[in-house]
Parts: C-alpha cells; sequence; structure tokens
C-alpha cells in the first residue's frame, strides 16, 4: 500500500519547455544551426528513447549555456493535484536533480506546503539514477521503497531506479517524453499519464 508519493520536478510538477527552448536559442546562437533543425534532432532521438535534449546537444557537439529558471512555470493542475492527493491521506516528497534552492523555487511556485520531504541532488549530494539519492529520501520520509510510488518523465533518471529499488512507477507523458513509444517503459512503469490530474484516477 503506498502512503509516500514522490515527485521529480522538471517535466513534472513545472513546465520546462520555454527554459529549454531560451537555452537551445542561445546554445545555436552564432553557429549555422537552426532552432528548427534542434528540435527535429531532439524529438527524433526521444522516439528513440533517448534523452532528446542531451543527444541533440551531443550530436552538434554543442555546450550547454547557463539555464533560465524564470522560464519554468508549474503546469496548469499541479497544485489542485497535490492537494487533492494530500487529501486524501498520501505523503508527498520530491526526488530531483535541482540546483540549491529547491525549496525555495517550490515555495515562490506556491507548492512547497505539499511536501514533506525535498531530497534534491545539489543538497544531497547524489545525483539520479543513482540510488543513493533515493535511499536518502526514504531514509528522511521514513519510509522504504515497496511503500512508494515514483513520478517522473524521464525513464532513465526516474523510472528505471525506482523500479530496481521496488518502488512503484508513473511515467508522466510532459515535454520530450510525449514522443516516446509505450514499448520503452514496458516492465519497468506500472501506469503511464499524460497530466498530473490523471493520477487521481490511480491513486
Amino acid at each position: 500500500m503506498a502512503q509516500w508519493i514522490f515527485f521529480d520536478v522538471g517535466s513534472t510538477l513545472v513546465d520546462e519547455a520555454a527554459a529549454y527552448d531560451h537555452r537551445v536559442r542561445d546554445m545555436i546562437s552564432g553557429t549555422s544551426i537552426t532552432f528548427q533543425g534542434f528540435d527535429n534532432a531532439r524529438i527524433a532521438f526521444a522516439k528513440q528513447g533517448l534523452d532528446g535534449n542531451s543527444a541533440a546537444i551531443k550530436h552538434f557537439g554543442l555546450t550547454k549555456t547557463p539555464w533560465h529558471p524564470e522560464d519554468e512555470v508549474p503546469y496548469s493542475d499541479a497544485h489542485d493535484t497535490l492537494a487533492a492527493l494530500c487529501g486524501k491521506g498520501y505523503q508527498l516528497g520530491i526526488i530531483a536533480n535541482q540546483s540549491s534552492g529547491t525549496a525555495e523555487r517550490l515555495e515562490f511556485w506556491g507548492l512547497r506546503k505539499f511536501f514533506g520531504v525535498i531530497a534534491a541532488s545539489a543538497e544531497i549530494g547524489y545525483a539520479k539514477p543513482n540510488k543513493k539519492i533515493f535511499e536518502r529520501a526514504f531514509e528522511i520520509a521514513g519510509c522504504c521503497a515497496e511503500e512508494s510510488v515514483m513520478v517522473g518523465d524521464r525513464l532513465d533518471n526516474d523510472m528505471i531506479p525506482a523500479n530496481a529499488l521496488g518502488m512503484k512507477t508513473v511515467w508522466i507523458k510532459n515535454g520530450l517524453a510525449k514522443y516516446q513509444g509505450a514499448e520503452f517503459g514496458k516492465g519497468i512503469v506500472d501506469y503511464q499519464i499524460n497530466k498530473l490530474s490523471e493520477l487521481l484516477c490511480i491513486l
């Protein structure tokens, strides 16, 4: 019986599309690479089950430019979904690869109040898919993997390690994940959803 639901942040609770696009335009500035060309490439890589943004950056030989957090915005159903899950009696937490200040950003977005545990890589010292960031979150929460659910958009960072640890897994098809076929999650994903509010039909 699940007691804790852990969430990734980017492309799970928070829409990063504009921030990714901003970074792309910064990276390709002064090159012959077009935005459309980069976009086509990252979608093609995503369809192969890869992390499309990272694969496209490597493909074009680009160097990551600074992230633009000001472009991030919570998904429109995030607040109400989290509130409803808390109302159902679930404990909520974060397991995410994030820079310092995750709690402050969640507070700014009006989401901090829902989370009893925030295990962010910058503070924990381990990044997904390293199992130690998950184990540290369990330690803080006082729960075990079998009592927990992981919700995230990345198969490599979220679903595969969570499944290996014994968590239930919910793959949310946001961002480039929407281009990835169901077959990529076979054997590691318990549920697939297209938006956060669909969690309420599962949990």
